[in-house]
């Protein structure tokens, strides 16, 4: 399972004075999974944006940072009902907490859509190059890869981060430069967490949809105008056939 990460706010206390200082307390669970051995609970305490202190249940101990913070941990750890109590909360606040939010959240996922496209790479030593755009995915843990004939291309490939649309989804492009083979057949292969298996869209390098119908577009005019033409044409003849011709002296 991906490595996951939660960071939630177990205390925060603001403490003013005319200078404005604060102190307050972030707790952290960085798991792997659900599992209690994969958790880690750090919490951290400040005091005018500087950590003098942290609890953390892999050392199992508070740890002091600075001349107070090192006296403050001490006599903690010296509480050992305080300090059993803060061993336990790994179990009673992370593994509580990651278990909903795996059943709640970082279960449900956004199947990807593919688009891909042709452009002419700026410079380069290739002659063409495909953009592979995946839109609205999520979550954003997601690889996009090449195939050429069925095999996986890793040389002249460049792919952006995963961007965020705003709205909880991500979106990524992936440019592959290349020479076009004749009968080669390429794809883009995109990796998901939403998918139960790899989808694989294939390159069509056949004139994009936009360019038929520009071109049938322009073809029915183009039919148009000459059947207008020719009936215009056919008119003309008929009336002229019907004219009497009048002699002048």
């Amino acid at each position: 399972m991906a490595s996951s990460f939660l960071c939630l706010s177990l205390l925060f206390i603001s403490l003013s004075t005319a200078d404005g200082f604060k102190m307050y307390v972030v707790s952290r669970c960085d798991f792997n999974s659900s599992e209690l051995k994969d958790i880690k609970l750090t919490m951290s305490y400040y005091y005018n944006k500087i950590e003098f202190a942290r609890f953390d249940s892999d050392v199992g101990k508070h740890v002091g940072f600075t001349e107070f913070g090192v006296k403050v941990a001490e006599a903690w750890n010296n509480d050992q009902a305080f300090l059993a109590d803060w061993r336990a909360a790994k179990e009673r606040y992370c593994q509580h907490n990651i278990g909903n939010h795996y059943s709640a959240i970082l279960s449900k996922s956004v199947k990807p859509y593919v688009k891909l496209h042709s452009m002419t790479p700026a410079s380069s030593h290739h002659p063409a190059m495909l953009v592979c755009s995946v839109y609205d995915f999520y979550p954003s843990k997601i690889k996009v890869s090449w195939l050429r004939d069925g095999q996986e291309v890793t040389s002249d490939v460049t792919s952006t981060e995963e961007m965020a649309d705003g709205d909880w989804c991500y979106q990524i492009h992936s440019h592959l430069e290349y020479t076009p083979r004749s009968g080669e057949k390429i794809s883009c292969k995109v990796e998901h967490a939403s998918l139960e298996k790899p989808l694989i869209t294939d390159w069509d390098p056949s004139m994009p949809e936009s360019e038929r119908n520009k071109l049938a577009i322009g073809a029915s005019g183009l039919i148009l105008g000459l059947i207008l033409s020719l009936a215009g044409f056919i008119y003309y003849k008929r009336k002229a056939r019907g004219r009497i011709l009048v002699p002048t002296n």
